[in-house]
């Protein structure tokens, strides 16, 4: 597919927009006054393949969140700054990789200018971030409700104020619960502004219905062309918005490791446990880099046909199944010994 022709900013040394990898982001959600627990946290998402970590700044206090966190990750830091500006200031002096806010509601436009002038010293880009539970009562009258036009006028009058201070490494969000809002909102921006988006459907729900909403709203932008970095939003830990993230990624073609896995949903013909199988499968390769397609198939006649794009699979069969590669049978195995033929058959691949 081809991606939508942006700028490209930099957060610390990631990339982000113009031909750069989409990116995968989480936020912390351990409360901003625990520095030790916000730094584990950091360090496990780093760990399972974050690529930028966001940080809620609501306070001084807050800031002794920045060191902590950047002495102990390699990944770049954002702070998320609300309402008071000085707090966007302070966070660049304590060397964060890129500031999150809304300048709409910092105060007036000596204080955005202030902001933008650090932010341009440092090189640290600004993400603007809209959505639809803070639009502007001035937008709210004028369309009624946030709709996907009201929050892209936002959006663009916000780029417009950092602009107008000779500021433009920006990146923009415009985020809704709604999927449909999201959507549409983000088509209308990607049509009217140079600037690489972040996507994400707010407040998205529990783990699944979360993945699932993200799904839908990141990878139909996604599958556009539209979209470089990324959050699935989980009333969860945010470590499970990682593999949810890449998985969408994977889906379409757009991440360059890990496995994509093919497995039927198994029927009437099935005479192996099919589903253990494929979970097993599933979690023994979840630190698996290289960029591979396996197939879990529950017939012995006609999976490696309909798995023939995998690179490797097992297809079950009455106690026994096949292993293949490229839909071409190597032996056969006992159903015992299926999981641990095919890892030893990856490990020898090249």
């Amino acid at each position: 597919m081809k991606r939508r022709k942006c700028k490209t900013v930099y957060a610390g040394k990631l990339a982000i927009g113009g031909t750069a990898p989409i990116s995968v982001q989480s936020m912390l959600n351990v409360p901003s006054d625990d520095i030790a627990g916000s730094v584990r946290q950091a360090v496990a998402l780093e760990k399972h393949g974050c690529d930028m970590i966001r940080a809620a700044i609501p306070n001084m206090d807050a800031i002794a969140l920045i060191p902590a966190i950047k002495s102990a990750v390699s990944i770049p830091l954002v702070a998320d700054i609300h309402f008071d500006y000085r707090l966007a200031l302070a966070a660049v002096e304590a060397g964060i990789d890129k500031i999150r806010i809304n300048p709409g509601n910092i105060g007036g436009k000596e204080k955005v200018r202030a902001v933008a002038h650090a932010c341009k010293e440092r090189h640290i880009p600004i993400r603007i971030g809209v959505n639809s539970g803070s639009l502007e009562k001035k937008l709210l009258a004028k369309y009624g409700s946030p709709t996907p036009e009201a929050l892209c006028e936002s959006a663009l009058y916000h780029a417009s104020l950092l602009e107008e201070f000779g500021f433009d490494d920006i990146v923009i969000s415009i985020k809704s619960s709604d999927v449909d809002t999201m959507i549409r909102s983000y088509q209308l921006v990607a049509s009217q502004c140079p600037y690489p988006l972040h996507l994400g459907v707010t407040e998205a729900g529990t783990e699944r219905m979360g993945i699932i909403k993200s799904a839908i709203g990141i990878g139909s932008l996604l599958q556009q062309g539209i979209g470089d970095t990324i959050r699935v939003s989980l009333t969860a830990d945010p470590v499970r918005e990682i593999p949810a993230g890449r998985d969408i990624l994977r889906a379409l073609n757009l991440q360059q490791g890990g496995v994509q896995f093919i497995a039927c949903p198994t029927c009437g013909r099935t005479k192996i446990d099919l589903i253990a199988l494929a979970e097993q499968v599933e979690k023994r390769l979840q630190t698996e880099t290289r960029p591979l397609k396996v197939a879990v198939m529950g017939c012995a006649v006609n999976g490696p046909g309909e798995a023939r794009e995998a690179d490797i699979g097992i297809a079950g069969g009455n106690g026994e199944g096949l292993l293949f590669k490229k839909g071409k049978i190597i032996r056969k195995v006992k159903e015992s010994e299926l999981v641990d033929a095919l890892l030893e058959e990856i490990s020898r691949m090249e």
